[in-house]
């Protein structure tokens, strides 16, 4: 009786830890209106740049002000001189992962170093990657695209190296985007015929705690 009485506790701990906030992963299951939840766009950036600075090979160098790694605004895979606001954001809590994690980065925003236009901000896609390296002396550069299909969307992120353009790590992922971050990119959900994907909605766990 007390081995079921403490496998039943610990279910109910675990339950109530799920219940207490919501879980962007379970967008597009069947527990979404129960338990999905926003797109952390911190969680999601901090988690990019940890896989790229596992992945990297050679490694990269931490703590080394003269060879920074260079996060760019991640654009539109159909249109690469577009972006947003989803992408500027992700492109900021990307470059925060790094920092905190004890790699140097630099704030390209305040240099003239990279094509920064208003509203839109700096692209690496369709341009020269060697005019960074040499303006910047940057040991990596992260460039990434993203593809938007309804609500889903297809991230792909790139660590490079400037000089060569060689591809050192990689990070993919598949994301159900909530109505927050639709509105980022200035999307609404289109209802289409025999679609499976459902309009995003608050779930139930985020209106009874949040």
């Amino acid at each position: 009786m007390g081995l079921v009485r403490f496998s039943l506790s610990l279910s109910s701990v675990l339950v109530c830890c799920l219940l207490l906030s919501g879980c962007s992963n379970l967008n597009g299951t069947r527990l979404e209106p129960l338990m999905g939840g926003d797109v952390n766009l911190v969680k999601l950036g901090d988690k990019i740049a940890q896989t790229l600075i596992e992945q990297a090979v050679p490694p990269l160098i931490p703590r080394q002000p003269g060879q920074p790694v260079i996060v760019t605004t991640l654009v539109d895979n159909q249109q690469l001189d577009q972006t947003s606001d989803f992408g500027r954001n992700l492109q900021n809590t990307i470059t925060s992962g790094f920092v905190k994690k004890g790699y140097i980065s630099r704030e390209i925003k305040l240099r003239g170093d990279v094509l920064v236009q208003a509203n839109i901000g700096e692209f690496m896609l369709s341009r020269d990657l060697n005019e960074i390296a040499g303006k910047q002396n940057a040991q990596a550069v992260v460039v990434g695209t993203y593809t938007m299909t309804n609500r889903v969307m297809y991230l792909s992120i790139r660590l490079v190296t400037p000089q060569d353009r060689t591809i050192r790590a990689a990070y993919d992922d598949r994301l159900y985007l909530d109505e927050n971050t639709l509105r980022m990119l200035d999307l609404q959900f289109k209802i289409q015929e025999n679609s499976m994907l459902a309009p995003p909605k608050e779930s139930l766990i985020d209106k009874i705690f949040y």
